[in-house]
């Protein structure tokens, strides 16, 4: 007999145009609408993770049914892809066909704030509670939705691995940066041949590039697969471009505005959002709750620890959902 922790959850898959992107939706649990103010049967609290770069949704596939269990399937938690990060369905394009451009410049990083604010809009109701949960690049779009609409009941947000600041400037950036920025076209080509490579085939070379990993969620080999699109790679790249540029102060007046509201995990090795990063956000704020990785769990913890990961925010959270 299965345990209730084996239960298989209920998700819901969803291709979508939001802001004319295509876009990629999970979402755990029956809920399906939360746009109907009418609905009596709507939850009181959505849990929406906004993904790090790459952004695709699968990639958090595992996280999201550990959280939903974590929460004893109270409340959906849903994960929203990037505009343009997820490999549209045949008969589906990239871009919707439509002389009504919703969004100037949506794969770039103030496209994908603005995106996330659009989706939510249109696909949730204002009366809902969110908790948001936002992995690297996603931290820094959530603090930007929280600067720019006020009027979001956010209950928490989670940021996890924040890449909130000086990210040219990190160990990694400082290698990525001239890659992203001078010389990203280069890698089109070569990713438009292995495009087409049969799909085992591209599945045993994810396979080859994550062996170095004890375990590695099946899940993400998968989602990887993804990463073969020229269309996908070019917006990702694009955006990660942006984000050297653009990701340069810490917006340390959001912080301070919305302090009682935050969760910051940091990482010990995390050469993206270095230690030292965590050190001074930490001695800002005293009163934050900044947190540091006791666990060893890397940058992309999706690809091998996300029921950890989940049943650490579980934890986290207790008290908050106590209260509602």
């Amino acid at each position: 007999m299965r345990s209730a922790s084996e239960e298989p959850v209920p998700l819901h898959e969803e291709f979508i145009y939001c802001c004319g992107a295509a876009t990629h939706v999970l979402k755990c649990g029956p809920w399906k609408d939360l746009s109907k103010d009418e609905s009596k049967n709507l939850p009181r609290l959505l849990f929406m993770i906004i993904p790090g770069n790459p952004g695709l949704a699968g990639y958090y596939r595992t996280f999201i049914q550990a959280l939903y269990r974590g929460l004893n399937q109270q409340y959906p938690v849903w994960v929203v892809s990037h505009a343009g990060h997820c490999k549209p369905p045949s008969g589906m394009e990239m871009i919707e066909d439509t002389d009504i451009k919703e969004l100037e410049d949506v794969f770039g990083l103030n496209g994908q704030v603005e995106h996330k604010l659009n989706f939510l809009k249109k696909n949730v109701s204002k009366d809902i509670k969110l908790v948001l949960i936002a992995h690297s690049i996603g931290c820094y779009i959530t603090l930007e939705m929280m600067k720019r609409a006020s009027e979001l009941q956010v209950l928490r947000s989670v940021l996890l691995f924040p890449t909130i600041e000086r990210m040219a400037q990190s160990p990694q950036g400082k290698l990525m940066t001239p890659l992203l920025c001078k010389l990203r076209y280069v890698l089109y080509m070569p990713v438009y041949l292995l495009s087409f490579l049969p799909e085992g085939v591209k599945a045993s070379l994810v396979r080859f590039a994550l062996r170095g990993m004890k375990t590695c969620d099946e899940s993400s080999i998968t989602t990887s697969v993804n990463l073969f699109s020229v269309d996908c790679i070019a917006n990702i790249l694009y955006m990660a471009s942006q984000e050297m540029l653009k990701v340069v102060e810490r917006d340390s007046t959001t912080i301070k505005q919305n302090l009682k509201k935050l969760i910051f995990y940091y990482g010990t090795g995390d050469s993206w959002c270095p230690q030292h990063y965590y050190d001074e956000i930490k001695l800002d704020f005293p009163d934050g709750d900044i947190r540091l990785c006791e666990k060893g769990l890397r940058h992309a913890f999706v690809l091998d620890a996300s029921k950890e990961m989940a049943a650490m925010i579980t934890d986290w959270l207790q008290e908050d959902l106590s209260k509602l």
